[in-house]
C-alpha cells in the first residue's frame, strides 16, 4: 500500500489546479481539519507501533482513529477547496485507498496478535466510532517508558511524529491560500 503516497501527488496536483478557495471556505475547512488533527494527536499519544496492540482512548471506540481523524482531515480539504470536483476526486481517492490499507492492516495485525486482535474487532468497529455506551475497548498495558496503560503519552505522540500532520495541514492549507490570491491575481 505504499504507492497510495505516490498516487496522492498527482491528485493533490489536479486538486490544486481545480480548486476555488475563498477565505471563507479555507476557514470552514481548516476547522473540520482540525478535528482530524485533534483525533490524530488523540489516537497517537496511544500507539504503541509494532509493540502491543492500542486498544486505549481512541482505538477503544474505532480501530482506525489515526484514518478517521485522516479522514476529517480531509473533508476539511474538501470544504476548503471549494469545488464539487475538487471534492470528488479528494473522497474517492481517500475511499479506495485508505480502504484498502486498513483491511490490509487488519490482516497483519490478527497475524501478529491473533486471539487478542480477534476479540478486541469484535468489540469494536473497524472505521466509526462505536455508539457511546456500547462496549468498551480494553485499555493496553503500559508500554515501557511511556504513559500508564490507557493514558495519553504526549512522548509517544512525538515518538509517532504526528507533529508532521499539524505541520502539513498548515502548509496545504497555506497552499490553497496561496492559490486564491494567485487566482486573485492573475485571474488563474
Amino acid at each position: 500500500m505504499r504507492w497510495r503516497v505516490r498516487a496522492g501527488y498527482p491528485v493533490a496536483l489536479i486538486y490544486l489546479m481545480i480548486a476555488r478557495p475563498s477565505p471563507h471556505y479555507i476557514l470552514w475547512g481548516g476547522m473540520v481539519a482540525a478535528v482530524g488533527l485533534i483525533v490524530r494527536g488523540a489516537a497517537s499519544g496511544h500507539l504503541r507501533k509494532d509493540r502491543e496492540l492500542a486498544t486505549s482512548g481512541p482505538y477503544a471506540h474505532t480501530r482506525n482513529p489515526l484514518y478517521l481523524g485522516s479522514a476529517f482531515l480531509a473533508a476539511g480539504f474538501v470544504v476548503a477547496g471549494r469545488s464539487v470536483w475538487a471534492g470528488a476526486l479528494v473522497t474517492l481517492y481517500f475511499a479506495v485507498f485508505y480502504y484498502a490499507v486498513m483491511r490490509n492492516e487488519e490482516r497483519d495485525l490478527h497475524e501478529r496478535f491473533r486471539g487478542e486482535f480477534d476479540e478486541y474487532a469484535k468489540r469494536v468497529p473497524l472505521f466509526f466510532p462505536r455508539v457511546p455506551g456500547g462496549p468498551a475497548g480494553e485499555p493496553s498495558p503500559a508500554g515501557g517508558d511511556t504513559a500508564p496503560a490507557g493514558r495519553f503519552s504526549w512522548a509517544q505522540y512525538r515518538r509517532n511524529h504526528e507533529y508532521e500532520a499539524l505541520i502539513g495541514t498548515i502548509a496545504g492549507l497555506g497552499v490553497l491560500w496561496l492559490r486564491m490570491e494567485l487566482r486573485k491575481r492573475l485571474g488563474y
